[in-house]
């Protein structure tokens, strides 16, 4: 019924944390993130050559994790979500093309839309976005009419995890993924279109 399929959904959600940061569901967890040790490396040897990045993330409380970690290096950032107002969006990007800041933190549905961001070298996905639509949508920020540069993109996917499971799934059950993971399956009749062995088997 539908009360289990939101349940099925909040689960996968909870999965898709861990795979971020261990620390953003369980309170006492010590050990560093894999991922947030990753984005520290690249953002570090990215800074030595004065290039700058993009790290997109659809959990805020994940970019949080980042921001703390880039604090702790002495390392300056600008931020981007859905609560940022549309001229300030505008000024933020402007900040980031042409001023001494380097690394952008953007929500990923946030910064999807509207944004030129040509001053960017390399673009970080720190958790996939499982309709490429989206993703695709997010790293041409960094393709608009003006960009110079080379632009890397990087994608981070933590092994033997929900990840992995997901985009091994991407292409023949894409309509599937699509609306789990856009939250659009909660919404009208699409609940009913996708059954419960369906999303368990993101599961198994």
């Amino acid at each position: 019924n539908k009360d289990n399929k939101i349940l099925i959904l909040s689960y996968l959600t909870k999965l898709r944390q861990l795979c971020l940061d261990p620390s953003l569901l369980i309170e006492d967890f010590k050990e560093e993130s894999s991922k947030i040790k990753a984005v520290e490396e690249i953002v570090n040897e990215a800074l030595v050559f004065n290039k700058k990045i993009i790290i997109f993330s659809q959990f805020t409380s994940a970019l949080s994790k980042i921001g703390n970690k880039l604090k702790d290096n002495n390392i300056e950032y600008l931020y981007l979500d859905g609560s940022v107002k549309a001229k300030e969006r505008l000024k933020l990007a402007k900040e980031f093309n042409e001023g001494d800041r380097n690394v952008f933190l953007i929500s990923l549905k946030a910064g999807g839309v509207g944004l030129n961001l040509t001053g960017a070298n390399i673009v970080v996905h720190f958790d996939p976005w499982w309709n490429p639509a989206v993703e695709e949508q997010a790293t041409d920020r960094a393709y608009r009419i003006g960009q110079k540069n080379v632009v890397e993109v990087i994608k981070l996917i933590s092994k033997d995890t929900i990840e992995e499971k997901i985009i091994k799934l991407q292409e023949e059950k894409k309509e599937l993924i699509s609306k789990v993971i856009d939250g659009d399956i909660l919404k009208g009749d699409k609940l009913n279109s996708i059954t419960e062995e369906e999303l368990l088997n993101l599961f198994s």
